[in-house]
């Protein structure tokens, strides 16, 4: 399956222009039920805003959809929309609210002001990369850690726990595509001398740097 981009968390991010005030939320969603449902919570939570402006990007059935709610067609939520999907985001709903200042922005004023809505969110929650991985326990000596950990930054994979008991052991996540160079690498540099058990196999998302 293939690899794709996603929001970490849902947050808020909020600007002012010409003293209409925009707040951005977003939040992640695997469904179209999941979508609407964050849409209508924040209409509810804000039904007193001139506007909310919605888009989501779901990976079921390929889903896209948008929504001015009013302002000026092609202005709000197509922006917004435009914004995920230039940056390859999915499985994500965005709900950009407005409270108007009094003060007309214009069709360029009004279009900036929901991308910046949304790219702000979208630095807000943060970008993770979700991708198949190995979930894998390895158990070693003490005397061995420290070699173990420069094994690790050759690889795309992330430390889920860590127990130091009677012996170090470690769970993580590995890319899936990186595995058995991995395993083969493990194997080579400690002579059998770490135990290996894959424990399952399953997408986990890595943060992908500002």
């Amino acid at each position: 399956m293939a690899d794709y981009f996603t929001v970490e968390k849902e947050t808020q991010f909020s600007l002012v222009e010409k003293k209409s005030k925009f707040i951005g939320y977003i939040k992640p969603c695997q469904s179209e039920t999941k979508a609407v449902e964050f849409v209508n919570l924040i209409k509810k939570k804000h039904s007193d805003a001139r506007h909310n402006v919605y888009a989501y990007v779901l990976r079921e059935n390929n889903k896209q959809r948008y929504s001015d709610d009013g302002e000026p067609q092609g202005t709000a939520g197509l922006p917004v929309l435009e914004v995920l999907t230039k940056r390859g985001i999915t499985d994500v709903c965005v709900v950009v609210t407005r409270y108007f200042g009094g003060i007309l922005l214009g069709t360029g004023g009004l279009t900036r002001a929901y991308s910046d809505a949304c790219n702000g969110a979208l630095e807000a929650s943060g970008i993770k990369l979700m991708t198949e991985c190995n979930k894998v326990k390895l158990c070693c000596d003490y005397t061995f850690y420290n070699t173990l950990q420069s094994v690790f930054s050759n690889y795309t994979l992330k430390a889920e726990k860590v127990d130091f008991a009677e012996k170090v052991e470690i769970v993580l996540f590995i890319k899936l595509s990186e595995f058995e160079k991995f395993k083969n690498d493990i194997t080579d540099k400690f002579s059998g001398q770490i135990s290996f058990e894959v424990i399952s196999r399953q997408y986990f998302g890595f943060e992908v740097e500002k």
